[in-house]
């Protein structure tokens, strides 16, 4: 899943930090965090291994044209954070704009624990209003597009729209039936990691 999505699921807002960081941490590299922070980290990994391994997200993937090769994945974690943004007052009694301005104002209040590259990364994110801007074609498009100049056009990212109109219906079919999943994978997942650190602390 990408940015939308793993905030959503974050346990808290230490775990939004960490999900938002954890495709800049490398390994173990964290130690030196906040708890909660190294929390959301290993969360945002579960959730990959989660829809990395789905058979609905494998059947996603199997929609969009061969030319996107072995960035399939990641276009696939941002059309379903399309879906998510869309469709966001089913899962939220939080507007999105308002969800949006509050985590961008969250990682900003917390810079100094950001790895470089999600400094960097926040100001543009911000300023193009990327988790708010998921929820329209036009949005989805932008971001595609930047994504292919990161990848200095090898990825072709940018033609990934065509893709999305084509299939939309059972792209977001797709999303509904795999969210639900996710969903209920991430609070059991919470849970059962919360009734683990109790046991260590009875211990």
């Amino acid at each position: 899943m990408n940015f939308l999505a793993h905030l959503f699921l974050a346990e808290n807002p230490e775990g939004k930090i960490g999900n938002f960081i954890a495709d800049a941490i490398k390994g173990s590299n964290f130690t030196h965090l906040p708890l909660g922070v190294q929390r959301g980290i290993v969360h945002h990994r579960a959730i990959d291994t989660f829809t990395d391994s789905h058979d609905i997200v494998k059947q996603s993937k199997r929609r969009l044209h061969d030319r996107y090769g072995h960035f399939k994945g990641v276009i696939i974690d941002i059309l379903y954070d399309h879906f998510l943004a869309k469709n966001w007052h089913h899962y939220s009694p939080t507007k999105l704009d308002i969800f949006a301005e509050n985590t961008y104002n969250l990682l900003q209040e917390n810079l100094t624990i950001l790895p470089d590259r999600t400094q960097y990364l926040l100001p543009y994110m911000r300023e193009q209003n990327w988790l708010y801007n998921y929820h329209s074609i036009e949005g989805i498009s932008q971001i595609l597009w930047g994504m292919n100049k990161r990848t200095k056009g090898i990825s072709q990212m940018d033609l990934a729209k065509e893709d999305l109109v084509l299939h939309y219906a059972v792209f977001q079919d797709d999303f509904n039936a795999f969210f639900e999943e996710l969903r209920n994978f991430s609070v059991s997942y919470i849970q059962q990691k919360q009734a683990d650190l109790v046991l260590t602390k009875l211990k």
